[in-house]
């Protein structure tokens, strides 16, 4: 998969592609709809599959000082994407210059001139241009005007009727509900990032943990989880992880803290990714360390039983 970061100036074998067009924070069960849809489109008319994403998000760039909420790093959403068949990856910088292009500017200068799009697949709630005034009725309106053909995919819910979304996703995290998180991804929500040093009490207390920073990721529920970790060199462990701030030694920034059963290593300084399986309790404060040690042993028993249970 090439990653192509902005639409001006692009070498002619970058252009002409099929391409599925959102934001596409967590590669949802929806976005990857939108995605199939545009593969095969691109197979019909024998040219690249491609995805249109922002970086920053929208959101972040419109809201700045509102907390964490991504679902997805740039390294997790572009490896979703070439699992997904994805040829192209075009970044679109969303800056002054693009937030303020209304939507038939934005067509007409990115999609249709910069990129030079065959076709375009977007959400069923899909919305562009300044002020969010376009929407898949109007690509559709443009695109017949500009050269490119349009495809507005339906919405996609669980069997109870609901709406599969990133925002779905998001506050099933924040309620604790990894496994409702799960099923709207298609795939347990991961956190990913490098081992750094902390203060090394887990060690002394005979539970050695990887700690990570939570970074841009959406804030799940504080508390324990059971979590399966990817290593560099392609281990997949079980563990029992902590999110908060460790309120019986200290309070710290909330972040991740992984325990990572019957291992004997060092990661500092080394990538991992942790899913989150299920949640086993709330963060809390113990009278004594000695207190907090017994429960961690518990967690840590529940957790292999559970993973066990869950398989491999």
């Amino acid at each position: 998969m090439r990653t192509i970061r902005g639409w001006r100036g692009l070498e002619p074998e970058d252009r002409g592609a099929c391409v599925a067009f959102g934001s596409f924070d967590g590669v949802h069960l929806g976005h990857q709809r939108v995605i199939h849809l545009a593969r095969s489109k691109a197979r019909d008319l024998g040219v690249p599959l491609g995805v249109v994403s922002f970086e920053p998000h929208p959101w972040r760039w419109f809201h700045p000082e509102d907390p964490p909420f991504l679902l997805t790093s740039a390294r997790q959403q572009a490896e979703r994407f070439q699992a997904l068949g994805v040829e192209r990856s075009y970044i679109l910088p969303f800056d002054d210059h693009l937030a303020g292009l209304s939507a038939e500017e934005f067509a007409s200068e990115a999609l249709a001139q910069g990129l030079g799009v065959r076709h375009v697949v977007v959400g069923f709630d899909a919305s562009f241009g300044r002020g969010r005034t376009g929407d898949g009725d109007l690509l559709k309106d443009l695109g017949g005007q500009l050269g490119f053909g349009v495809t507005i995919a339906p919405a996609l819910s669980d069997e109870t009727g609901y709406k599969l979304s990133s925002t779905a996703a998001r506050r099933a995290l924040q309620l604790g509900h990894p496994e409702a998180a799960a099923e709207i991804l298609g795939r347990p929500f991961a956190i990913e990032g490098t081992v750094r040093e902390g203060r090394k009490l887990g060690r002394t207390l005979g539970f050695p943990t990887a700690n990570v920073s939570l970074g841009e990721y959406v804030r799940p529920r504080l508390g324990i989880y059971a979590t399966r970790t990817r290593l560099p060199d392609g281990r997949v462990l079980d563990g029992v992880s902590s999110i908060g701030e460790n309120p019986t030694v200290g309070a710290v920034d909330a972040r991740l803290e992984v325990y990572l059963l019957d291992f004997d290593g060092d990661l500092y300084g080394q990538s991992i990714e942790t899913e989150l399986i299920a949640f086993l309790r709330p963060e809390r404060k113990f009278d004594s360390v000695e207190l907090m040690v017994g429960q961690i042993r518990a967690d840590a028993e529940q957790a292999r039983a559970l993973l066990g249970r869950t398989g491999a």
